[in-house]
């Protein structure tokens, strides 16, 4: 009965199974983490029998001593820190009264805003909601079209997970077994690239619909534009020096991003210290919210990249690597349809299990198909953007529908109306990064040191 369960169970059969298992588990509500664990434990059992477990036993604790990934707690503690320091408080309202006289000037400093902080948290659930929380409101009282305001918001926020310091990142380097180091110098130009974009666009809709984006009315712009610069100039110094504190040590190769993330936390804590918001009690909730957080993602990141272990075991990579090299167009053919494996992904869940599930699938094909690892590793990354803004699993809009005033009058339609344009930009600025590759590798090809 084992041999005849063994037999049938081939390659291809198991990825289907892997595949169908994995919706079906979905659409019953199911948690992702369970959902593949569950499918890696009871096919592995079915198909390889006890060697099933020494396997997931072997993957589960290779991820959990894996020294890279001590960065993760680091720089949630960082984020964490930063928004009790109050120096973002400070930077957006700095930000809102230089960029307000202008129109869409509100829409602006909301996506800078959110660029500047994604260099300093690197956890969407943080920025999207300071955003949500300081810019929203002001935007729709003013006269701000409410998807426009909700859209800046989402998009503003989501830029977190891609800009240095990014968890992502720190997940993704050991899984492709690419330089973490490197990938942080390449994130930070694209996601600078796809914040000129946001703003591009912001500023085409507030001149070809004025009433969608207005300027600030002239009683609300009494600020002299002497202490505007001066102003600007002394609330972004604490973020720069934050950022140089991270990303200018990996890039003179004075630490790699482990100790580089424990730069930044000690940095984040004595801004705090600086700015008189720090005590034992704010010590305390920061500590206890890094142990809830690093400890979900820990403990999701295990099971995933155990499950996935046992179907790379099963031949099933194999399987789906056969099938994306036989993609009609050649290479290009192959990583349209990786691309949009990954976009449909993103509607379903969230970006911990598609990097563990895409990864070490597609990893081994890129010698072959002759793409950069990093150049490749970014185009995944800024993909996966767009999942925090498509539903029905969205969290950049399930956040924003939730933290929205209800004087704002902000529905869920609103909010997805507003990130669609957004979602595009995403779509065009991977053609971008297509056709100039350079924009991602210069900085990491001009390391000084590539740490891993």
């Amino acid at each position: 009965m084992i041999d005849a369960v063994q037999s049938f169970l081939t390659a291809e059969v198991v990825t289907l199974f892997f595949i169908g298992g994995i919706l079906v588990g979905l659409l019953s509500g199911f948690h992702i983490g369970i959902v593949v664990a569950g499918l890696g434990l009871v096919l592995g059992l079915l198909a390889l029998g006890p060697l099933t477990l020494e396997v997931m036993y072997s993957r589960f604790y290779k991820m959990l001593m894996n020294y890279i990934l001590l960065a993760i707690p680091l720089f949630i503690f960082m984020g964490d820190m930063i928004q009790y320091s109050g120096i973002a408080d400070r930077l957006y309202q700095t930000l809102y009264v230089a960029l307000g006289p202008i129109r869409g000037g509100l829409a602006l400093a909301t996506v800078l805003f959110g660029t500047i902080l994604a260099a300093c948290l690197g956890i969407i659930a943080a920025s999207v909601s300071m955003l949500c929380i300081l810019g929203l409101s002001p935007m729709i009282k003013r006269g701000y079209a409410k998807d426009l305001a909700c859209g800046s918001v989402a998009a503003g926020g989501c830029l977190g997970i891609l800009i240095p310091p990014s968890i992502m990142i720190v997940m993704y380097g050991p899984i492709a077994n690419v330089s973490v180091g490197k990938l942080f110098m390449g994130a930070f130009p694209a996601g600078a690239l796809l914040a000129l974009l946001y703003c591009i666009y912001i500023g085409i809709r507030a001149l070809l619909r004025p009433k969608d984006a207005p300027a600030l009315p002239k009683e609300e712009r009494t600020t002299p534009t002497g202490k505007k610069i001066r102003d600007l100039i002394v609330s972004l110094v604490p973020p720069v020096l934050l950022i140089l504190s991270v990303l200018g040590v990996i890039f003179f190769g004075i630490a790699a991003p482990t100790e580089a993330a424990g730069m930044g936390a000690l940095a984040a804590t004595l801004l705090a210290i600086v700015y008189r918001r720090f005590s034992f009690k704010v010590f305390k909730h920061v500590a206890l919210d890094t142990l809830k957080v690093s400890g979900y993602i820990f403990f999701l990141s295990c099971l995933t990249y155990a499950a996935i272990g046992v179907f790379m075991r099963l031949g099933c990579a194999e399987v789906i690597g056969n099938v994306i090299l036989s993609a009609p167009g050649g290479r290009w053919g192959a990583f349209a349809v990786i691309m949009f494996f990954v976009f449909a992904l993103g509607f379903f869940m969230g970006w911990i299990p598609i990097v563990f599930i895409v990864v070490p699938v597609v990893s081994p094909l890129l010698e072959q198909l002759g793409f950069d690892p990093v150049w490749f590793a970014l185009m995944v990354m800024v993909n996966l953007q767009a999942s925090f803004m498509t539903p029905p699993m969205a969290l950049a809009i399930f956040l924003v529908s939730n933290l929205a005033a209800p004087e704002t009058g902000v529905t869920t339609m609103d909010v997805i109306k507003g990130v669609t344009p957004f979602v595009l930009i995403i779509l065009f600025a991977i053609f971008l990064l297509v056709l100039f590759p350079q924009i991602v590798l210069w900085l990491p090809e001009h390391m000084i040191q590539p740490w891993t």
